[in-house]
């Protein structure tokens, strides 16, 4: 993000590249970031890098960091001209990564590469990051907005970001002390979240985004469109309690699920416990997906699943609203590490 002037460059502008679009985006964005500042912010908007104290009081801190982008969910955002949330989204992805390790995320930075810069709408992209921010606890402490005509058309963009956590060395949280017996809880997902994509996309093409569908109780785009959730104060609250976490996001329960656990244990996951919302039926009925196939794609309405000690599951899901028992870790030897049953 670009400190704020008012210089024109003619030439630049006749390649397609507007100086003064990027400054006024800037101005139009700074209401947004104010939101986000927090504790151990220690610069404004506009310069090189964005600085941050870490908190007072940490004996060994460890920093954690993530990058992510939202993928060809984007492509919905373009069809529906809705760019307002999909900030949360890459928020999202990049918070809830960190937070399987344990860490508090401090502070995100994001990148929007646009084909052409119409201010209002790179506003509208960054007060979905900011709001993000403000869901995770974390401070926006700067960011890049890149016009790029030629490479990307002019009505769309990418959008990435960065975000760096802390915990303490002795509290990162370690797959390895999972042990057989433990339980498995799974927390609901909002949603396809921002995975899964393109095969999405492939399904629903020709599909009206705008013509409301009966099942959903709302349009397929504002399905669709849905945030990514962001478990970063319900997880933070009982992390003590909790010895993994496994962020479910692209390659599903398959990929996911079993990078949480030791090599030599298994997670038997019981299919009848899942609660899965509609989007996901009609994502398989619609593709003509085998249901085995849905769980190596799509989270099928879990986001995140926490594996914990029997004697703290109780306690867990009475703290997380909608939070639920779908499992355990076993000694079966299953190959790949997850057991659906």
């Amino acid at each position: 993000m670009n400190s704020e002037k008012n210089i024109t460059s003619k030439s630049y502008a006749e390649s397609g590249v507007d100086v003064q679009a990027g400054y006024d985006a800037v101005r139009l964005m700074k209401e947004h970031i104010a939101r986000t500042k927090i504790n151990g912010v220690c610069s404004d908007i506009g310069g090189f890098g964005g600085l941050f104290a870490l908190p007072e009081g940490l004996k060994a801190p460890v920093l954690v960091s993530g990058t992510d982008g939202v993928g060809t969910k984007l492509k919905i955002a373009f069809t529906l001209d809705k760019h307002d949330s999909i900030g949360i989204d890459c928020v999202a992805m990049c918070v809830n990564d960190v937070l399987c390790s344990g860490a508090k995320p401090l502070f995100f930075l994001d990148y929007v590469a646009v084909g052409k810069n119409y201010p209002e709408k790179v506003a509208s992209i960054v007060s979905g990051v900011a709001e993000g921010c403000v869901q995770a606890e974390c401070a926006l402490i700067g960011g890049e907005t890149a016009e790029m005509p030629g490479f990307y058309p002019e009505d769309e963009y990418d959008l990435a970001g960065f975000c760096v956590g802390v915990v303490e060395r002795e509290k990162i949280l370690d797959s390895n002390k999972v042990t057989a017996g433990d339980v498995i809880i799974a927390l609901p997902s909002s949603g396809v979240h921002s995975n899964g994509f393109s095969l999405v996309r492939k399904i629903f093409a020709g599909h009206d985004m705008k013509q409301y569908v009966s099942e959903l109780a709302k349009t397929l785009g504002e399905e669709l469109l849905t945030p990514t959730k962001i478990y970063v104060r319900d997880v933070l609250r009982v992390i003590s309690r909790v010895k993994s976490i496994a962020h479910i996001t692209g390659g599903g329960f398959y990929e996911n699920i079993p990078r949480a656990i030791p090599d030599k244990l298994t997670a038997k996951i019981e299919l009848a416990k899942i609660k899965t919302p509609e989007i996901f039926n009609l994502i398989m009925k619609t593709g003509n997906l085998e249901l085995d196939e849905m769980f190596h794609v799509f989270n099928m309405g879990v986001g995140m699943t926490l594996i914990t000690s029997q004697e703290h599951a109780d306690s867990i899901t009475n703290e997380i609203a909608g939070s639920y028992i779908i499992g355990e870790i076993v000694n079966h030897n299953q190959e790949g590490g997850i057991l659906l049953c």
